[in-house]
């Protein structure tokens, strides 16, 4: 599954929430064989109803009642056997007490039911007033335990079983589910489709996607690939999705391990709650992830999406964890497979640009929001794990074992997990043992440090070079065991230092390398050399998982951002010469802008000349507006737009107006001008506002993502009532649903500089949303009430993370009312908490007066 945060000193919580406890598979009655379902579905009423047959041959015998999960069903009949049984049902658990004890035979269990509009699991998409043009689709979400939720099961990951699945849809449109189709038939009343799965999955990846879809055929090596999409929408599915043989091809090379499964399925729906879900055989996609013409030429997002949910069906379909938390063995496979690809397909400096900001996407969760093991089965709901740590920290550990053991032996190592496991359960420790096997290689010491534990090292690296004794000196403190002053915070690994040597002959340095045992709070190194070194790379080729801030002289650090072969190493350095400062950094950055030969370092150069406040970094900024890349450009606006000057506000209105090749870039131009009409350029406010309402009438397209800049630049005017009163048009039901998202978000940004009456119509216009059931829409809710400073805010939080009946959305309000809190500050918060409870006291006290006079009405 794919999914499109307060200081590392100061967490405001802990990963493990008030009602966490240890969670663990439920005991198992005996072995699920196969699971039939065979239903009607009634689109107009959103429901259905059917029966699900499960075939169990029981473990032992002598079991007397079984206990199925299943929420919000209406159970008419529980059969096994044919035979009617009693059973008790609370509306989560079907409890069926068995006539006669199980002996060694399977059983079936024949369950009939029915479900009217289900709040989860099943998911009813029409058109209504507000937005008449939406498809009509069914679409199914099983990861973590939402199954239950569409049929009774033993919903937890631990349980392989074959599946059918049998549905009546209506004339005209389409059911696609796992495995192969064995039938279509006409009816009376709408057609019946019957696909079946004939390798055992868990329930979780049960699938069915019913709609009057556009079908494009595929293949690989004869095996169908098939893309479902909205009709009319035939060349993005192609442009999107056209990859896919080829990335079949590739993983299963890869993994030492053909494509499993008969077919190949991707079906684009509307209003999908994740990016994507990789059901056995038939992957679901957001719709917004197909790329009109334009978006392609500069979005790789699609494609890492694409490649993410095929990479599962081995590593997840094929090889299933046994319990959610060992869940980072698949989406740090998923994630990492991203890597791979991009390796493939664009080179080694796009996939170590990419798995740097995996890296940075952890760290962020980690220094902000909490730090957690990998592994642990401390939770409130198993979606909880569905975080940072699982994807991207999970993926920057398969590199770290990649890295140990080089490429040939990571590559054995994962075929031979995957072949071991091929169509079974497994834990983190099976993934241990098939590196031992493979190799022999034990990384137990890697996994304690990196699986078993929550955290990262934090290095501080010091050089220096003694001329008289040809001595380089390196100094390596691990910064998060100092802070800390404990022992167990310490890393210890192994970490090649390089220096380089440029030579006039060669136009790659030349490197002399030492491993460094790193494994206390501070160390020195000294290293007798010929000569002084040209720079210094920590890391080389920067494996390992960490932070590091380099004490380099600036003479080195511009070396190595010139000459460094790893465009991280050569990004770190970027980093450490911007806190330097001065004309001299500021000349070594420009020309690396235009002359580095990597567009990753050319953006992240942007961004630390953004950070230094000279004309002379504006100067060089502007000359990256040129840059045939995208990426970079949009990257140079951005930086841009730290300077607040008449001329540099001109050049990036000029920008917008003029438009880009990429959305991206036009976005940021967007954004950007919000920012920028403060100051001296406050008197530019009325003259922004206005062009970016231009950009809100006039430039729809793919996603929004033009206007949806154009929302984030207006809500960056925080005290302009005008540019708050244009983002709530824009929060109104049939605005279109990317746009609308965006606004609800940015009401929070604005809201922190309006004046108590505008602040009070925002929070009005938030808890009005609030009510809305779409978990996307809820959870822009939460993003826009924490950035805010007003109790109010934990208020209306408070009601949401009470009502609503998902976890995922129940967390980000809890998370979201200690942001608030931190926001207003201790005697504020204070302060205005009494007032609220003040007001929900008076509020109270109406209320019994209104009952009382009632009361007393009725006994007159």
């Amino acid at each position: 599954m794919s999914h499109f945060y307060f200081d590392a000193e100061e967490k405001t919580r802990s990963f493990e929430l008030p009602g966490a406890k240890p969670h663990y598979n439920p005991d198992r009655p005996g072995q699920v064989d196969h699971i039939f379902l065979d239903l009607i579905l009634d689109i107009p009423n959103q429901s259905f109803k059917g029966t699900c047959t499960t075939t169990i041959t029981p473990v032992r015998p002598g079991i007397t009642h079984l206990t199925m999960d299943g929420v919000d069903l209406t159970i008419e009949s529980v059969l096994i056997d044919g035979i009617s049984q009693e059973f008790d049902y609370d509306g989560e658990e079907v409890e069926i007490y068995l006539q006669q004890p199980t002996t060694d035979a399977a059983i079936k269990v024949e369950i009939a039911y029915s479900v009217d509009r289900p709040q989860r699991g099943l998911y009813f998409i029409t058109p209504d007033e507000d937005y008449p043009s939406k498809p009509t689709q069914v679409w199914t979400q099983g990861e973590d335990e939402d199954s239950r939720f569409w049929f009774p099961c033993f919903d937890y990951p631990g349980q392989l079983a074959t599946s059918e699945i049998r549905v009546q849809v209506p004339v005209g449109f389409r059911a696609i589910s796992n495995g192969e189709l064995i039938n279509k038939e006409e009816v009376d009343n709408g057609v019946i489709y019957h696909w079946s799965q004939q390798q055992v999955h868990p329930t979780y990846l049960m699938t069915l996607a019913v709609g009057d879809f556009a079908e494009i055929a595929d293949e690989w090596r004869g095996k169908p690939i098939t893309y479902y999409v909205e009709k009319g929408r035939e060349e993005d599915g192609k442009r999107s999705m056209g990859k896919t043989p080829r990335m079949v091809e590739f993983l299963s090379q890869k993994y030492g391990y053909e494509y499993p499964y008969p077919k190949y399925a991707q079906v684009c729906v509307d209003d999908f709650i994740f990016g994507g879900m990789e059901n056995t055989s038939t992957t679901l996609l957001t719709d917004r992830c197909l790329l009109d013409e334009r978006a392609a030429a500069d979005n790789m997002r699609t494609e890492s999406l694409v490649l993410h949910e095929l990479a599962h069906q081995w590593f997840g379909d094929l090889v299933v964890i046994k319990h959610w938390s060992h869940a980072w063995i698949k989406e740090g496979m998923a994630s990492y497979a991203e890597v791979f690809w991009t390796e493939e397909e664009y080179g080694q400096d796009d996939a170590a640009y990419y798995l740097l900001n995996e890296a940075r996407s952890y760290i962020a969760e980690d220094s902000t929001r909490y730090r957690r093991p990998i592994v642990t089965n401390v939770y409130r709901e198993a979606i909880e794990l569905y975080d940072r740590h699982l994807y991207e920290k999970g993926a920057c550990v398969y590199h770290m074992i990649r890295a140990i053991l080089g490429d040939d032996l990571f590559d054995k190592a994962i075929q031979t997990f995957v072949r071991d496991n091929a169509h079974k359960t497994v834990e983190t420790v099976d993934l241990l043992r098939a590196i031992d096997k493979a190799t022999g290689y034990n990384l137990m010491f890697l996994f304690d440090q990196y699986v078993f534990r929550g955290g990262h090292p934090d290095y501080q690296v010091g050089y220096s070079w003694d001329g008289d004794s040809k001595l380089a000196k390196l100094t390596v403190t691990q910064k998060q065991a100092k802070k800390n002053s404990e022992s167990k915070e310490l890393f210890d690994l192994k970490i090649p230092v390089g220096f380089g040597y440029i030579t006039k002959n060669s136009p790659q340095p030349e490197y002399k390398t030492f491993t460094l045992r790193i494994h206390q709070a501070e160390q020195s190194f000294y290293f007798p050399l010929e000569k002084k070194p040209s720079f210094v790379s920590f890391d080389v080729n920067n494996n390992f998982l960490k932070t590091v801030s380099l004490k380099y002289p600036v003479a080195e650090l511009k070396k190595q951002l010139q000459h460094d072969r790893d465009p991280v190493s050569r990004i770190y350095a970027a980093g450490a010469l911007s806190k330097k400062g001065g004309l001299e950094v500021v000349k070594s950055l420009a020309n690396s802008l235009t002359e580095d030969s990597f567009w990753g370092v050319r953006v992240e150069v942007a961004k630390k000349l953004g950070n230094i406040k000279l004309n002379q970094a504006a100067a060089a900024l502007t000359e990256g507006l040129k840059d045939r890349d995208a990426r970079v450009r949009c990257a140079v606006i951005t930086a841009l737009s730290n300077f607040k000057h008449p001329l540099t506000y001109d050049t990036i209105a000029d920008a917008l107006q003029q438009g880009d090749s990429s959305y991206y870039t036009e976005a940021a131009a967007a954004r950007s001008i919000g920012g920028m009409v403060s100051g001296n350029l406050k008197t530019k406010q009325k003259e922004a506002i206005a062009l970016l309402k231009t950009i809100l009438e006039q430039r729809q397209g793919w996603n929004e993502v033009v206007r949806g800049g154009a929302i984030a630049g207006l809500s960056k005017m925080k005290t302009s009532a005008d540019a708050a009163d244009l983002i709530m048009e824009y929060t109104k039901l049939g605005i279109p649903q990317a746009l609308r998202l965006a606004s609800i978000r940015c009401l929070g940004t604005i809201s922190t500089g309006q004046t108590p009456e505008k602040l009070g119509e925002i929070l009005e216009r938030l808890e009005a949303i609030a009510g809305e059931s779409f978990f996307l829409t809820q959870i822009a809710v939460v993003v826009a009430l924490e950035q805010m400073q007003t109790s109010q805010a934990i208020t209306i939080l408070n009601e949401l993370a009470a009502q609503t009946p998902d976890g995922r959305v129940r967390r980000r309000a809890e998370e979201a009312v200690t942001k608030v809190q931190k926001n207003l500050g201790t005697d504020k918060a204070v302060k205005e908490l009494r007032q609220e409870i003040d007001k929900l006291k008076q509020t109270n006290q109406d209320l019994l007066s209104r009952l009382a006079k009632l009361e007393a009405t009725n006994i007159e």
